[in-house]
């Protein structure tokens, strides 16, 4: 491990009951970056931050944190982490200035510096005005809003974000973003699971993308954009037959994928297509800018995974 990076994972393996959760996967994390980790229900982004978090052991392979073990350091390393988890774990019983003081107690914060960092952090959220405000008041927003400053607390070297922003409505979630962004720029790693596509090409650096326990792609977003799919999409509907839209397209350079009712074209520059395809009346033709989301359903498929 160099000075830059602050997590490796090597050929982590994760089983439970005899099902394979991880199957042998490697990464690293380096300093200040955004790492994203995309997958469906079921890929392993959550039991892969549970490894890192020392709070699930594994069942073969080696994470370190900061160059210490998981396995051997799990103390030291949590009192490094800051953790927004999928689920909203506040106390409901307690007010908001309560929940975080009964947490900075937990890392043996002293009160005094506890009490500015709790004032810096509500106000680093926009919560200071619902700091004496009991959680069953507070939005759903503002609970996921809570559990970032909660997770600032102990001033963290690398934050773990399980799906923080799951269920939010957009304001919320931008708001959200913003607050990552201003993190990541002041030097906080972090590690972010999501199933929102815009929120990984917002806030990640790099990406890898799990399915079923292994990594399908790892890269920059952009360029995961680019060299998977293209610049350009172009969806098709009501067409009579795919075979009579692709011998219309025939010598140009793209690539497609049938669901359902619709044909995708996947491709640098939709112009030439869309001129021949301008004859056909009866065809429904869409174009747009290719994103994430392609990316995503082109390597994890378009049906349900549960």
């Amino acid at each position: 491990m160099n000075m830059k990076t602050m997590i490796e994972v090597k050929d982590l393996v994760k089983k439970f009951d005899g099902l394979t959760a991880v199957a042998g996967i490697s990464f690293t994390v380096e300093r200040g970056e955004c790492l994203g980790i995309l997958g469906p229900n079921g890929a392993g982004k959550t039991t892969t931050v549970r490894v890192i978090q020392c709070i699930s052991p594994a069942t073969s392979g080696t994470v370190s944190v900061l160059g210490m073990s998981a396995s051997l350091d799990e103390r030291r390393i949590r009192a490094l982490l800051g953790v927004v988890p999928q689920e909203n774990d506040i106390d409901p019983d307690l007010t908001v200035n309560e929940n975080l003081e009964l947490f900075a107690a937990l890392f043996d914060i002293p009160k005094k510096v506890a009490k500015a960092r709790i004032i810096e952090h509500l106000e680093f959220v926009e919560l200071r005005e619902r700091a004496d405000s009991k959680i069953s008041s507070l939005s759903g927003g503002m609970k996921r809003r809570l559990l970032v400053a909660r997770a600032l607390l102990n001033e963290p070297s690398i934050m773990i974000l399980d799906e923080p922003t799951t269920g939010l409505d957009p304001q919320a979630r931008h708001l959200i973003w913003q607050r990552l962004r201003t993190l990541k720029n002041n030097g906080v790693t972090m590690i972010l699971n999501t199933h929102y596509m815009e929120e990984a090409e917002q806030i990640c650096d790099r990406l890898l993308i799990l399915d079923k326990g292994t990594i399908l792609k790892e890269g920059i977003p952009k360029e995961l954009v680019k060299s998977e799919v293209g610049e350009e999409v172009v969806e098709v509907r009501n067409h009579k037959g795919v075979k009579d839209v692709l011998r219309k397209l025939q010598g140009l350079e793209f690539n497609s994928e049938v669901v359902g009712d619709t044909l995708y074209l996947y491709c640098h520059e939709s112009k030439e297509i869309l001129t021949r395809l301008a004859t056909a009346e009866t065809f429904s033709v869409l174009r747009r800018l290719a994103t994430l989301e392609d990316v995503f359903l082109k390597l994890t498929g378009r049906g349900l995974n549960e």
